[in-house]
Parts: C-alpha cells; sequence; structure tokens
C-alpha cells in the first residue's frame, strides 16, 4: 500500500529540488542577480497557478478572505516539506510564519549564509493572496537576508482593508 502523505512530500522534495537546481544553473551561467530576477518571474506565475489548482481542488472558489487563504497556505507545496504556522488570525488579517525551511536550514547547517529570498517572496505570496481573495494585500515582516530569529525563517502578514 502507497502512503500518499510520504508520496506527496516526497514529491514536493522533487519539486523543490528541481527549482534550486535550476537556479544554481542560472546563477552559475551568469550571476545571483540574474538568478533572483528569473526566479521572481518564474514565481510570479506559478503562484497564482498554484492557487488555482488548490482552489480546484478543495472546490472552492476565489474570494473566500482568511479562512480560505488560511486554508489554501496549508495545500501549497510547502506545506508538505516545511513547518509553518498560522500566529494571528481574524475576519481581516493573518499573520504566517515559516518555521523550518529545508532551503534555509539545509545552508544553515552548511554554515552559509542565508539565501536572499525577500524579493522572491514578495512576489510568491502577494500573487498567491490575491489569486485566493483579490482584497488581500501582502506585507513582509521578516525574511531573508534579515538575520534568522531561531524561531522562524520568514513571517507574512495578509490584510483585508
Amino acid at each position: 500500500m502507497i502512503d500518499k502523505d510520504r508520496m506527496l512530500a516526497d514529491f514536493a522534495k522533487l519539486w523543490l529540488a528541481h527549482d534550486g537546481l535550476w537556479f544554481q544553473a542560472v546563477e552559475n551561467e551568469f550571476d545571483l542577480q540574474t538568478a533572483i530576477k528569473l526566479d521572481t518571474e518564474a514565481w510570479r506565475k506559478f503562484s497564482p497557478l498554484e492557487a488555482k489548482r488548490i482552489l480546484e481542488r478543495l472546490g472552492k472558489k476565489p474570494g473566500g478572505g482568511m479562512d480560505l487563504l488560511e486554508d489554501t497556505l496549508g495545500q501549497r507545496l510547502y506545506a508538505f516539506i516545511n513547518k509553518q504556522r498560522v500566529v494571528e488570525k481574524s475576519d481581516k488579517s493573518l499573520i504566517f510564519e515559516m518555521t523550518a525551511c529545508r532551503v534555509q536550514d539545509a545552508r544553515h547547517r552548511r554554515g552559509l549564509p542565508s539565501f536572499p529570498c525577500k524579493e522572491v517572496g514578495k512576489v510568491e505570496y502577494s500573487t498567491f493572496a490575491e489569486t485566493i481573495d483579490s482584497r488581500i494585500k501582502t506585507r513582509c515582516l521578516k525574511c531573508p537576508p534579515d538575520e534568522y530569529n531561531g524561531e522562524y525563517w520568514c513571517r507574512w502578514e495578509f490584510s483585508i482593508e
């Protein structure tokens, strides 16, 4: 019998490995800034696609506010391999943290500097959230290159005015 949770986690790890290898290939061929620029553009397209697929899978339509955002964040590929949590939630806002990130944790263990993912993350999280509900605005509260605090790698605030 196939353990579907284990299989999903393995698929997510493979997806992330491909993403990392692609990034390294671009960085090695060009430079870090070019790799980040191209990665940002890839996330600008991928995040809404992922959000739409999750909505379809859940049988939901866009516009469900913070409840739907919380549900869909828990269905992202990252959710199967990283540790994340919602630390505050109301009808108008949600604070989300990534407490364990495979990419950052691996770099941290190797004594490497954190990967500076803030600019990519701004595009990734905002386009994902806006696809879930066009009213949602996203603000980065902390993300590398911000210094790791030992508790979470990144923290995001989602709000509806």
